[in-house]
């Protein structure tokens, strides 16, 4: 067997909320999206940072689309890893949210240069995003492609995305909001808490203020860690300062098992669920 030394790439797609750059510092490869504002086309996090695309969101009175990265931008990522890898672990978004799956699989059947194993996170945001910096770990602790997909096979099921928005305005326009129209008949000032379930964004409560809901969410968290060793993550939309708020919060109640990482949730978020949204997401071993 060849004594390369990654022997395992990890892919992602942008939807994981890590920038390209950003996933390199994990070791995690990330294909990234495509914003449409009006006539122009982006690649979310190569030529559109996250600053200019929340000046964007504003400037523009309809909403921006997002496409999922094709099969020929899998190739080529695929293509340059094969250079050093001998296997290649990819994980997407849910199915039930994007058809970025299709096109990894569909890549995944022309590309033979190395294996190639791909899977459906059934998460989007930090939530794929700490299954992709997780297996770039157990790939750099040496273990082999099918190792690294059973350590992210048993982190699907562990992975908890407790959101809150600040206005439903944006899942309403995107068309993302799944069982969450449930919420669209109460007075629009509620805060809901959505969480994704199944691979879905799903209404998890409401609270009426977004104090209240913040602090719900860190009990509900609280419900499913209980005193055990916590990975956590926060994601915002251009809320900062709330999202370090929120970090020492979380590190004064749980036992964190390393710093909790605070990312801008970024364009395919920002797009979906708007500026204002904040997010834990968190898993036991």
């Amino acid at each position: 067997m060849s004594n390369k030394k990654h022997k395992v790439a990890i892919v992602t797609d942008g939807a994981c909320s890590l920038s390209p750059s950003h996933g390199l510092e994990y070791g995690v490869h990330v294909v990234p999206v495509y914003v449409n504002f009006n006539d122009k086309t982006y690649q979310a996090g190569v030529n559109l940072s996250t600053a200019e695309f929340y000046r964007l969101l504003r400037a523009n009175k309809h909403l921006p689309s997002t496409s999922q990265p094709t099969a020929q931008d899998f190739i080529h990522t695929y293509t340059e890893l094969a250079k050093q890898a001998d296997a290649i672990v990819t994980v997407v978004i849910s199915k039930q949210m994007s058809a970025t799956l299709d096109s990894a699989l569909a890549a995944k059947e022309q590309f033979l240069d190395v294996p190639v194993h791909v899977i459906d996170s059934r998460s989007v945001s930090m939530g794929l995003g700490m299954i992709a910096i997780a297996a770039a770990r157990a790939a750099a602790d040496g273990q082999d492609a099918d190792q690294v997909v059973q350590v992210v096979n048993d982190l699907i099921s562990k992975m908890s995305v407790i959101f809150t928005v600040d206005t439903l305005e944006y899942l309403h326009k995107g068309g993302r909001i799944g069982g969450a129209t449930a919420f669209l008949g109460s007075a629009l000032s509620i805060k809901p808490i959505l969480y994704v379930k199944d691979g879905r964004i799903e209404p998890l409560e409401k609270q009426r203020t977004r104090r209240r809901a913040i602090n719900r969410m860190l009990e509900l968290m609280e419900e499913r860690v209980g005193t055990s060793e916590v990975h956590a993550s926060i994601l915002h939309c251009e809320i900062d300062n709330v999202a370090q708020e929120l970090s020492a919060q979380i590190k004064s109640r749980f036992r964190c098992a390393e710093e909790v990482l605070i990312v801008d949730a970024g364009p395919v978020i920002g797009t979906h669920a708007g500026p204002g949204t904040l997010g834990l997401v968190f898993y036991t071993q």
